[in-house]
């Protein structure tokens, strides 16, 4: 994917299966491989690609965007890889904790709002329960497979979401099957998604893309990037901030 922007976000890559190569706007270049995060934070603005290597065949990965809270969406863009996250083992589930504290584990990811990331993968047919946090809303999606989750089949066209309040949950998964488990606080203010943009007024969707498109250098540049830069949709109607 060519040169594109973000604002007020994390994009946290979760790399499955294949190799991609992460260059942005403050220099940054690394290749992420299997069982390896990168977490870009994007404050006020980056810009990056993300791109296979030509050889590659295959891919798979999972990417979170993760709102940043009020205090936190307009800090300066940062980039971090981590090569290695923490994996622990329960009824023959391997759990890697991908961001958050798990089964008294903590992954070494930083972000800035108390949330969990995790990679459940089977080593054989087994059913196990897992703690939850009663403050947190939690989504189940599928990787590889489909499980049951409280009851309820999780396969790859749905997600499981639960609401605040459990502290318990029973999961039935076959081997070599494999889901994610995501969850976290809800925000106090309303959050705003647009294209590669997280904001909280109509008014910073439409500055973010009038200076991408006027090559402000709030996004940086990607020197080394031959292709032409992605071009951003125009604003529907009702997102168009009165003058």
């Amino acid at each position: 994917m060519g040169p594109h922007p973000h604002i007020g976000l994390q994009t946290f890559t979760w790399m499955i299966e294949g190799t991609m190569m992460h260059t942005d706007s403050l220099g940054s270049k690394q290749l992420i491989r299997p069982k390896q995060v990168n977490l870009m934070t994007a404050g006020y603005g980056i810009s990056h690609t993300e791109v296979a290597p030509e050889t590659e065949t295959q891919m798979h990965a999972a990417q979170l965007w993760i709102a940043l809270p009020d205090a936190k969406r307009n800090m300066s863009p940062q980039f971090d890889h981590y090569p290695e996250l923490p994996v622990i083992m329960q009824d023959q589930i391997e759990f890697t904790v991908l961001v958050g504290e798990f089964l008294q584990t903590i992954s070494p990811v930083h972000v800035h709002t108390p949330l969990v990331g995790v990679d459940l993968t089977a080593q054989t047919n087994t059913k196990t329960s897992i703690p939850l946090n009663p403050n947190f809303e939690y989504a189940f999606m599928a990787l590889e497979g489909i499980a049951h989750i409280h009851g309820h089949e999780l396969n790859a066209d749905n997600l499981i979401v639960l609401e605040q309040g459990l502290s318990e949950i029973d999961i039935q998964i076959m081997q070599d099957q494999r889901i994610l488990l995501i969850g976290g606080e809800r925000f106090e203010s309303e959050i705003l998604l647009w294209w590669n943009f997280v904001g909280r007024t109509m008014d910073d969707m439409q500055l973010a893309r009038e200076q991408w498109m006027n090559n402000d250098r709030r996004f940086g540049q990607i020197l080394d990037y031959a292709g032409k830069r992605l071009e951003a949709p125009e604003l529907p109607e009702h997102m168009r901030a009165s003058k």
